[in-house]
């Protein structure tokens, strides 16, 4: 795996490329997080025809839910041992279905969040968080800074300090954001154009099957660098073998963690 090309590393949940979900993500943002390309530009009208301008920030990272929110590498450690690390904690957790997505505003934002609690999935993400800190290089003041100036609780504060993200634990909430920040007024005008766009991917049931190590290249763009099966993850109905990891060179040996019980 070639660490040189990614500025910094994050473990997010992406649907699987060739999901309803995965396409619809892909067409909206304009980019195929998997591939790093432009997806094919689809025709979007009414309020969404200037998508362009309010999803350039989502386009960024890819169509995603954070796990281990985006991190440079701590010194001593480097991305092969990073991702061996993600396929460890990969194997010891089961795969499992998502509840319901729903389109809803987060904030300024809008996003799919879960209309329910998803024990398996908070597990999860709080494994990413603990056990790939080691690999996390601490915050920079400044990014401190920038956190902080969207307003947070003591808790979250004391999570930015330990952990360099404020949203974890009993703060993560689980979203695929859509968009950059809207008003209230256009946040309702674009939900309501958006919702049977996204009618076809919503119904076909989501599952979290990977861990998904993404890297930020020098362009500052986002993308899948390797994504990795959790365990009894494997080909598809239609014969898809598993997604392998990207790059060339074995993987170093995973850290001295264990992983967790699931």
């Amino acid at each position: 795996m070639d660490g040189t090309a990614w500025r910094r590393y994050a473990v997010y949940y992406a649907p699987r490329p060739w999901t309803a979900l995965a396409r619809f993500g892909a067409a909206w943002l304009g980019r195929d997080a998997e591939s790093g390309a432009p997806a094919a530009d689809a025709a979007w009208g009414g309020p969404l025809a200037d998508r362009r301008a309010f999803t350039a920030g989502a386009a960024r990272y890819g169509f995603h839910a954070t796990l281990k929110a985006p991190f440079r590498l701590a010194r001593g450690e480097d991305a092969a041992g990073l991702d061996a690390a993600v396929r460890t904690l990969a194997a010891a957790a089961p795969a499992f279905p998502l509840p319901e997505l729903r389109l809803e505003p987060l904030g300024p934002f809008l996003a799919l969040t879960l209309g329910a609690p998803c024990a398996p999935l908070d597990a999860l993400a709080a494994a990413c968080v603990a056990e790939l800190d080691r690999f996390r290089a601490p915050p920079s003041a400044e990014e401190l800074d920038r956190r902080r100036a969207a307003g947070l609780s003591a808790a979250q504060d004391a999570h930015l300090r330990r952990w360099g993200y404020p949203f974890v634990f009993d703060a993560f909430r689980f979203h695929l954001t859509l968009t950059d920040r809207l008003p209230p007024e256009r946040q309702e005008a674009v939900a309501a154009a958006l919702a049977p766009a996204l009618a076809p991917a919503l119904a076909e049931a989501a599952r979290v099957e990977d861990l998904c190590l993404f890297g930020e290249g020098r362009d500052g763009l986002f993308q899948v660098v390797a994504r990795h099966p959790l365990a009894g993850s494997c080909s598809d109905a239609a014969g898809r073998a598993p997604i392998a990891s990207r790059g060339s060179g074995t993987a170093g040996t995973a850290g001295s963690r264990r992983p967790p019980s699931w």
